[in-house]
């Protein structure tokens, strides 16, 4: 251990990006290498203050807080060389940022993966106060992505999600052709851990509440290009709902149809053909209206025209 600690306590001041931050998550935040539960045991006996007085951990800050930190032992730890990811930048502002996310990139590290699209941004931008996802895509699954620059912005996000505040609309390729033009699927979705360690979800009476709307947008050669729009916002919702319809993603290794995708690779289907092509929320900050489209990826495109013979303009 390398003591970092020093002869006084430190305070901090609490800044307009950790605004409304649960203390606890915050102390976690700034006191990387801190054991959880030392950070827990510093709180409950009184050594944690905010404006000279005991707090709770759910306790919520505001701007303007002096949050006395008392002295503690960090953890040693070992700097990573980061390499920049190319992330097309979308938008930008004072409180968000909206990046178009190339499939193969996780959002974030874990799971055998070292680190992903927020601890690149971290690492490119150092100065900035605070970098948050407020939502997620699949590592396989490109398109638009919210990253948050304040915390007021990521907590109105958030709220806006559980909601249905902000409409997600993705586009994917996926085997057969729907009945109807139009449909709901309303599965509920349970979420598990398979033999090997690995995260699976599966339709499951008593799972928590999903809901995809489909449409269909065009079809051929028994495959099909379907617009969907998450109501809710379950891991794997749309992959587990579509497989589970008949209807799974090409290029999906957890959920498709593995047959398929071996033959289809030789065609181009080397990804989880999955989209998230459109975005529209209310900012968090002025309430302005904001609506945001990305193109199809150029491999999408490619067999969209040559297996469907359906140009993405049309979508």
């Amino acid at each position: 251990m390398k003591d970092l600690s020093k002869p006084k306590v430190t305070w901090l001041e609490v800044g307009e990006e950790s605004e409304a931050q649960r203390v606890d998550n915050y102390l976690l935040r700034h006191l990387k290498g801190v054991p959880k539960s030392h950070v827990y045991r510093v709180l409950r006996s009184g050594e944690v203050r905010v404006n000279s007085g005991r707090v709770k951990p759910e306790y919520r800050l505001r701007v303007g807080d002096r949050v006395r930190v008392p002295p503690v032992r960090v953890a040693e730890r070992k700097e990573r060389k980061l390499q920049p990811l190319d992330l097309p930048l979308v938008h930008e502002d004072a409180s968000l940022l909206v990046i178009d996310k190339p499939s193969g990139i996780a959002v974030h590290g874990g799971s055998g993966v070292s680190y992903g699209v927020i601890e690149s941004l971290r690492a490119e931008r150092p100065q900035a106060k605070m970098l948050e996802l407020a939502h997620r895509l699949d590592r396989d699954t490109s398109g638009l992505l919210v990253v948050a620059k304040k915390r007021s912005a990521l907590v109105e996000l958030h709220r806006m999600l559980r909601d249905g505040e902000v409409e997600k609309s993705y586009i994917a390729i996926v085997k057969g052709v729907p009945a109807k033009r139009n449909f709901d699927i309303r599965d509920a979705l349970h979420k598990y851990v398979n033999a090997k360690g690995e995260r699976r979800v599966s339709v499951k009476e008593g799972g928590k509440e999903a809901m995809t709307k489909v449409r269909l947008l065009g079809s051929g050669n028994g495959l099909s290009v379907l617009q969907l729009r998450l109501m809710t916002g379950r891991t794997h919702q749309i992959r587990v709902h579509l497989a589970h319809a008949g209807h799974p993603v090409l290029g999906d290794a957890k959920y498709g149809d593995f047959e398929l995708n071996r033959t289809l690779e030789r065609e181009g289907v080397r990804r989880l053909f999955l989209h998230a092509r459109r975005l529209e929320f209310r900012h968090p900050a002025d309430g302005k209206v904001m609506k945001f489209t990305s193109p199809l990826p150029a491999d999408m495109q490619r067999f969209l025209e040559n297996k469907i013979a359906l140009s993405a303009d049309r979508l």
